[in-house]
């Protein structure tokens, strides 16, 4: 989620011996203690995590002249619209309460499972596809497909056989492609000879959309994809039959049927994918992909499975389509160039690991030459990308791959686990100077010995930063101490800004960054902006983390999640996060220390991050300590009770996966293997089988309409504890799914879990 713009505040002062990297010059609390706190829950909900009015889905001309983006008209109004920035200034495209309204209810049930796995919080225009030169975009709204050129002139309407879900135009402009009914069409931008591609052939088989596991799990969320000249599509073919049908009901509405979602649990059958080239002659041409990985280069484990069963990643560029694959055990991944008129394909590349092969978002990618963009796992274990024979400098942990422009390569990647900034790969530029250039300022420097060019740092103060680049044209995307803004330059100098309309939270973030304990856990320590530390109050800690897989939240920069802490130091609490083994950006030894045990290396990193922030500041009570989190963060919370009460005396958990066969098999499997196999992974992961341990307060919160972290985790813990005979309160939250965003529902659950805080640790 793309976080809010928090004003600019000073942070909590460390204590004396502390080791803190701190966002700005320290200051004192208040000393006074409010008599009211800032309505935090609701402004939250309002603005749906501060996202609304920040713009994102950027496009960049190739010729870098311009920009489009999607972006809400203010930091509460939900309905996103499509503008343009072009000679340094905004114009609105496209706004859908000139096309009919942004009426959400009639959502096509595809582009509702999209929105949910993309976490889109907003309405309206959430997504949209341009042609090459992005001269013409495409959208929908409640499943009626629009078409707005870029260059002037009202939105127009595309007549389609049905609902239409992910339209995207031809390279030319000329065609829009679309899924409808489960099969892939084409229609002309005028609305004339729309016609199947893809039909599906029974009514499990899915045509040009992504699958469950690699939508939530993979990061692909696209099923097709145009030939640069627009004569034929490479889609992917799904096939759900063998996939396990769950029922999702409303138990709030039991006059509505239940939903049937295709759920592919740990352990149990995928959906059948493959991939093939169609004209628009009519000719179709299957993907002769292998069937597995050589059984001499794989990688064994406890449970080896080489066949080729996931598609990871798919393109076609100047140089033909190519297709990434990887086996079921996830340790081998195979790229593979594909000829379009035979289906014939040569290998591009292959990678391999004991573990499993990470996938880095934005590859596989080719330059303008046709040279491989791949992700690499460096020698000091670092994620690392390969250009040719280039090698991102050793000790810079690669995040995502933006985009190539010509021979020239963008991506973002950490030289510190608190940061991201944006990187590019510039094959021409002189070497300068002798070392990798990761030390001192980490701003410029060659890749591995043997590669030609310079890696360099584009610009960016310390915090998290992204970038979309097209011509000499960039878009950064800044989070920082100082908010959320996004420059644009041009030929590397300052063309602009493009406007962040988001509201500021009530309150003002206040963290110290620290660094504990003897693994160096990153973290953010958030104190009551009217605590004194001469004060002998001592405060009550709240742990408030996600902690887990893909996703870091102590770095320099506020986030939404900022502003909660805050608001809960308000009340009276010290509210620690840390980042622990299993989150990103600290490398390969890093992230696979949970491989086998989903909980265990994780949970010690909270209770040493805790112990240790408590060593550094005093007025931390270690005799009333809560946790709460949401997902791998509710986990963790209700791991913490059950396992270590001894240091956790209550805590919150949402929409937890309680049970870890019940998630789904390219996520599960990545850490625990197959639950036939290596069911003492599933055993020592798992929450239910120890929950008669529970001897300390528990509130469990589930959406009953999360397809994500289903409720039964959540029914299944509770059966289990109520079995125990250990009390335990359960909130549900009808209608809600694992994004909750409804106003009225986060304004209160947020209250309620203060409520149960207090009172707990008081008692």
């Amino acid at each position: 989620m793309t976080p809010s713009t928090p004003p600019s505040q000073p942070p909590v002062p460390p204590a004396p011996a502390a080791s803190v990297a701190t966002p700005a010059p320290v200051a004192a609390g208040t000393g006074t203690r409010p008599a009211a706190v800032p309505d935090v829950p609701r402004a939250l909900a309002r603005t749906r995590r501060f996202s609304l009015g920040v713009p994102g889905r950027f496009t960049v001309s190739p010729d870098g002249a311009r920009i489009l983006f999607v972006r809400t008209r203010s930091g509460t109004d939900p309905v996103g619209l499509l503008w343009l920035f072009e000679d340094g200034g905004e114009r609105l495209l496209a706004d859908p309460a000139a096309l009919g309204g942004a009426d959400d209810g009639d959502l096509p049930e595809e582009e509702r499972v999209r929105r949910e796995r993309e976490r889109v919080m907003s309405s309206g225009i959430t997504a949209y596809a341009t042609d090459r030169d992005a001269r013409l975009a495409v959208f929908t709204l409640g499943g009626a497909l629009w078409a707005v050129r870029t260059d002037g002139g009202a939105p127009w309407r595309v007549p389609t056989a049905g609902p239409a879900v992910d339209p995207r135009p031809s390279p030319d402009g000329s065609l829009v492609a679309y899924v409808t009914g489960r099969a892939l069409r084409v229609v002309g931008v005028d609305g004339a000879d729309d016609r199947a591609l893809a039909v599906p052939e029974g009514p499990d088989v899915v045509y040009g959309l992504a699958e469950h596991a690699a939508a939530e799990s993979m990061g692909r969320h696209r099923g097709y994809w145009w030939a640069p000249d627009g004569d034929a599509v490479l889609v992917a073919r799904v096939d759900q039959s063998p996939v396990a049908r769950w029922h999702l009901a409303d138990p709030a509405d039991p006059a509505r049927p239940p939903r049937v979602v295709r759920y592919p649990a740990a352990g149990t059958a995928n959906a059948v994918v493959t991939v093939h080239v169609v004209g628009l002659d009519g000719r179709r041409t299957p993907v002769r992909l292998p069937a597995e990985a050589d059984a001499g280069r794989h990688p064994d484990g406890a449970w080896t499975d080489r066949r080729f069963e996931y598609v990871t990643a798919a393109g076609w560029d100047a140089h033909g389509p190519f297709v990434e694959v990887q086996t079921r055990d996830q340790r081998t991944t195979g790229l593979f160039a594909a000829d379009p008129a035979t289906g014939a394909v040569r290998p591009l590349g292959l990678a391999h690991d004991p573990a499993w092969v990470a996938l880095t978002p934005g590859t596989p990618l080719r330059t303008a030459s046709g040279t491989p963009v791949v992700a690499h796992t460096g020698e000091d274990g670092t994620r690392a990308i390969r250009v040719g024979d280039a090698v991102s400098p050793a000790g810079l942990q690669v995040v995502e791959v933006l985009g190539a422009v010509g021979e020239r390569v963008y991506f973002t990647a950490s030289e510190d686990p608190s940061e991201s900034q944006v990187w590019l790969y510039d094959p021409e530029a002189p070497a300068a100077g002798p070392g990798p250039g990761t030390g001192g300022s980490g701003t410029e420097g060659p890749g591995e010995p043997g590669g030609a060019g310079v890696f360099r740092r584009v610009g960016g103060e310390p915090g998290v930063h992204t970038a979309a680049v097209g011509g000499d044209t960039v878009v950064l995307q800044s989070r920082t101490w100082h908010g959320t803004s996004v420059p644009v330059l041009r030929g590397a100098k300052p063309a602009g800004r493009i406007a962040v309309l988001a509201d500021a939270p009530p309150v003002r973030p206040r963290a110290a960054l620290l660094t504990l304990g003897e693994r160096g856990l990153r973290a953010h320590l958030h104190l009551p902006s009217w605590y004194e530390p001469a004060s002998s109050e001592r405060l009550p800690v709240l742990l408030s983390p996600y902690g887990g897989p893909g996703l870091r939240l102590a770095t320099r920069a506020y986030g939404w999640w900022s502003a909660v802490a805050q608001w809960f130091a308000e009340h009276g609490f010290a509210v620690l996060i840390a980042d622990g083994r299993g989150t990103p950006g600290r490398g390969r030894d890093w992230e696979v220390a949970v491989r086998g045990d989903r909980l265990g290396p994780a949970l010690q990193d909270q209770v040493d991050a805790l112990h240790a922030a408590a060593e550094r500041y005093p007025a931390l009570d270690l005799g009333r300590v809560a946790i709460r989190g949401w997902s791998y963060g509710g986990y963790l919370a209700a791991g913490a009770v059950l396992h270590r009460p001894d240091v956790f005396h209550a805590a919150v958990a949402g929409a937890a996966p309680t049970d870890r066969r019940l998630y789904d098999t390219h996520w599960e499997e990545r850490f625990l293997g197959h639950p036939e196999v290596e069911p003492g992974n599933y055993e020592r992961s798992s929450l239910v089988p120890v929950a008669h341990r529970l001897a300390r307060p528990l509130m469990l919160v589930h959406g009953l309409a999360d397809d994500n972290v289903v409720v039964a985790h959540t029914l299944r813990l509770s059966a289990a504890l109520l079995a125990a005979g250990r009390p335990h309160t359960v909130l549900p939250l009808p209608g809600a799914t694992h994004m909750v965003t409804r106003e009225d529902v986060v304004a209160h659950q947020l209250r309620l879990e203060l409520e149960f805080l207090t009172s707990s640790l008081r008692g």
